[in-house]
């Protein structure tokens, strides 16, 4: 063989062997998710495993405590809304059917179980059964493999109270209608495998029989002994039967478990591939990959063939447009909401819309909207910063004027007690004239009955809270010529002022004379500060004036003792051991001090140091958090994650920028953790990060350019990003201590 042929041969070999061994070891950005991250709560509540669709009404994950318990009590057929239930039972059997049947639970094997967004699959070990899942829109297919030579049984049942109804259609599927939340008829439809027997539990006996309708009632299907493998495929509707009917049509007709599987897959991998990163560890990819993931799990579509039930008329509507609900505003207007504006503004816009019709349709813009209509639940009404955020980012494609019809009325109208929808009470009132919310001393007893019992006033956290919606409103009235109402709303903004004690430099309490409350701010207020704060204390709640922040500097001194204060939070200790802090502020984990990273006021916070002369604390800081209480693993959230309210943060932060004041069309700069990252907008163009040098110990800024030119802050609009620009960061092992300084 001639030796340029030798050459050839072994060049194309190697060539070939390369583009294999890429392929092979290319990975999607979908397989990075991991739902089992945070499955354990430092605290309160875990992450769920989700096996879902993005932003659809099919939403499952095993009916457990958290990642520590072995034990499965059932399966849903889909969870109705974030942290607040779900609706018809599925549990497999090979036991001899009785009533008790359905009390037992299920013990799963930890290393046995599959979790991705797409498909589920789990050994119930003691039983032998595997359990498969795959979802759909608005349907979804269960497989089960039963052990040889059993009868298998799949045991159906309801998870809420009222009177439900099972009915066998014929010898292979079903209806069924459950109550959700007193008053919410669920229907779905399901079709399975020929069964051998089917029936009801009635008078808590087995009873071979095609309907029932009672209080919890309960039906199950019996196959002929040695059936290996059945399928459960179903559609929900929140409409009627003939509609869980046609979903299922819709969905399902000519679609087997592996054709929905894969469909699932492909949407996951799209959805993922719109951000695409480079450099980083493993470790930092799943984590980020997997809270991109969490914002995916809500607002949900609710949307069955161009109508919807609205929970806030109890109505069922028809409309063009796509109808969203399940949204926890005092979690989401942070960092969630301005992540969709970036990556699907479009679908934002048809949120908005969907906020909007509920005022049109509750009388109120909601504060955390449901299924079932607004769960009166936090406090403030931030929706009106997301609306002023949408419209100052380009999104204006949902009814502004009725929108600012509604945010008007809530400030104005609407009362401000926490946990409580209305109208205005004699407290608001105060408010509205005082320009506080007032609060009571120790042991003075309240005096309106409509305060909760356990949420109290939260009066410091009320009149910041508010003062922001109510700047978010003369905004707006600005943008849209309403001279009147920008300096009405303008003056109620600034009442953050009046709680400001320029002795003790925190926001502290009064009481209706307008004298000061001696608290320890550290301490005071009952369980979560709720007396006068909310889940956290003054340390928290000293920085909660987003939308004002040169003046906060102002009011602390200036930028110096601004930097020193924001150096003593992340310092500052408990005072007392961290059993009896918790006991009173369970919320607030992920101390760094006094800083909370476990709670969504805290998030804002490690960027203030921007407007300081000492921007590389910040990147110092937010890699540190992130680093800390953000792995990869079951503890991986260090508080409640609250359906993509926290993850945002995660994405924002890793990406190196973050929305700082949500209504202002600006990011500020922290550090990234990849060397480069791109988004693909949906505009067709692309913004691109790149952090030169960039690793675990080069996390410092060292200079920075934006499309070419020099820059010189750490701050760039959200034009910048969405005409899609190529922001470079040049990182260091040290601080540049001279990089980012903003002049006054």
């Amino acid at each position: 063989m001639k030796a340029s042929s030798l050459f050839f041969i072994l060049v194309f070999t190697a060539a070939l062997t390369a583009a294999l061994f890429s392929q092979r070891v290319a990975r999607s950005n979908a397989s990075y998710i991991d739902p089992r991250i945070g499955n354990v709560g430092q605290l309160l509540e875990p992450t769920r495993p989700l096996t879902h669709l993005p932003n659809q009404l099919i939403r499952f994950a095993p009916q457990r405590r958290d990642h520590f318990d072995d034990q499965i009590s059932s399966f849903p057929m889909t969870i109705v809304s974030h942290r607040l239930g779900q609706v018809f039972s599925v549990k497999p059997a090979i036991d001899e059917i009785t009533a008790a049947s359905w009390q037992g639970s299920l013990t799963w094997d930890y290393e046995l179980e599959v979790n991705r967004p797409w498909y589920y699959s789990t050994y119930l070990i003691e039983k032998e059964i595997t359990v498969e899942f795959t979802p759909g829109k608005k349907a979804g297919i269960f497989r089960f493999q039963f052990p040889e030579g059993t009868h298998p049984s799949i045991l159906f049942g309801t998870y809420n109270g009222g009177v439900s109804n099972w009915k066998f259609l014929s010898d292979h599927s079903l209806a069924a209608t459950e109550i959700y939340n007193g008053d919410i008829r669920v229907y779905v439809y399901a079709e399975f495998s020929k069964p051998l027997r089917k029936g009801v539990i009635e008078n808590n006996q087995v009873v071979e029989k095609n309907t029932i309708e009672s209080e919890g009632s309960r039906s199950w299907i019996q196959f002929a002994k040695g059936t290996n493998k059945i399928e459960l495929r179903y559609a929900i509707s929140y409409i009627s039967a003939e509609q869980a009917k046609k979903n299922f049509d819709s969905e399902l007709t000519d679609t087997g478990f592996e054709d929905l599987k894969q469909k699932g897959e492909k949407i996951w991998d799209q959805t993922m591939n719109q951000i695409s990163v480079q450099g980083g560890t493993e470790a930092q990819k799943r984590s980020f990959y997997t809270a991109l993931y969490r914002c995916y799990e809500r607002m949900v579509d609710i949307t069955e063939d161009g109508s919807y039930y609205s929970g806030f008329d109890k109505k069922i509507h028809q409309d063009t447009r796509t109808f969203y609900t399940d949204d926890w505003v005092w979690d989401t207007y942070l960092a969630h909401h301005p992540l969709r504006m970036i990556l699907n503004p479009k679908q934002e816009e048809d949120m908005l819309d969907s906020y909007v019709r509920m005022y049109e349709q509750g009388g109120w813009l909601p504060t955390f909207p449901v299924l079932f209509g607004d769960h009166a639940c936090m406090n403030g009404f931030h929706s009106s910063i997301v609306f002023l955020d949408a419209y100052r980012k380009g999104l204006k494609n949902f009814d502004l004027s009725k929108a600012y019809e509604g945010m008007k009325k809530n400030s104005s109208e609407a009362t401000l007690i926490p946990w409580r929808n209305g109208s205005k009470t004699d407290l608001d009132e105060f408010y509205h004239t005082a320009g506080y919310f007032p609060a009571l001393r120790n042991g003075e007893k309240e005096t309106e009955e409509k305060v909760h019992h356990f949420e109290k006033r939260q009066a410091v956290a009320i009149t910041l809270g508010t003062s922001y919606d109510d700047w978010a409103v003369s905004q707006l009235a600005k943008d849209l010529g309403k001279k009147d109402d920008e300096k009405l709303f303008a003056g109620r903004a600034k009442n953050y002022l009046n709680l400001w004690n320029p002795e003790k430099q925190m926001f502290l309490p009064k009481d209706a004379s307008g004298s000061w409350i001696n608290i320890d701010p550290k301490f005071d207020g009952g369980p979560g500060g709720r007396d006068y704060y909310d889940e956290n204390n003054g340390y928290t709640y000293m920085w909660q004036v987003q939308q004002d922040i040169p003046s906060l500097v102002n009011l602390i001194g200036g930028k110096n003792a601004f930097e020193n204060k924001l150096d003593q939070l992340f310092r500052e200790g408990l005072d007392r051991s961290k059993q009896d802090f918790w006991c009173k502020f369970p919320d607030a984990t992920g101390l760094v001090g006094q800083f909370s990273m476990g709670n969504e006021p805290s998030f804002h916070i490690p960027y203030l140091y921007n407007y300081t002369d000492a921007p590389w604390k910040t990147q110092s800081r937010i890699r540190f958090l992130l680093d800390t209480w953000f792995k990869d693993n079951i503890f991986g959230i260090p508080g409640d994650e609250d359906g993509g309210g926290m993850s945002a943060f995660v994405v924002f932060s890793s990406m190196g920028f973050y929305p700082i004041t949500p209504g202002s069309p600006v990011y500020t700069i922290g550090s990234p953790v990849f060397s480069k990252v791109s988004i693909a907008l949906k505009n067709g163009k692309q913004f691109t990060l790149t952090a030169k040098n960039c690793s675990v110990v080069n996390k410092y800024i060292q200079r920075a350019m934006i499309d070419g030119k020099e820059l010189n802050t750490p701050f760039f609009s959200h034009e910048q990003l969405m005409n899609g620009g190529n922001l470079v960061l040049e990182m260091g092992p040290k601080p540049n201590k001279s990089w980012g300084i903003v002049s006054k």
